[in-house]
């Protein structure tokens, strides 16, 4: 296993970014082990759901986690805002970094990780082959 550790910085997009340094790594297998950070500007896909919600504000990142590769990558985000309130779903493009990110990925070299259609759930689905 490989860590990858770094900081996205103020107004830089959290999904793009995760997906650009996943492109520029190569990376065909990981996870997110911690992230922490705020946002300005919140995308989301809630559960079950096929438009997106936005929200505007300052939000503490409070849980980012899921897969990541070339081939595709499955990320879940939480956010609170100033009184507590937690709201969360699908990672999207759209996401603005208020001070910062900070970022560890767990690469795992004898697999890689695909986006496939499942027939039980009529969706692309994680499917792990060795490397």
């Amino acid at each position: 296993m490989k860590i990858h550790t770094f900081r996205l910085k103020p107004e830089q997009d959290l999904f793009d970014e995760l997906e650009s340094f996943v492109a520029a790594q190569k990376i065909e297998a990981g996870c997110l082990l911690s992230s922490v950070g705020s946002l300005t500007h919140v995308t989301l896909r809630l559960a079950n759901q096929s438009a997106y919600n936005e929200y505007e504000g300052h939000f503490e990142i409070v849980s980012l986690n899921g897969t990541v590769s070339t081939h595709g990558s499955h990320l879940h985000l939480a956010i609170s805002d100033e009184k507590g309130t937690t709201i969360g779903g699908h990672l999207v493009s759209g996401c603005k970094i208020y001070t910062t990110a900070e970022i560890v990925i767990a690469v795992f070299e004898d697999v890689i990780y695909q986006r496939e259609l499942a027939a039980d759930s009529g969706y692309e689905e994680l499917a792990v082959y060795p490397r």
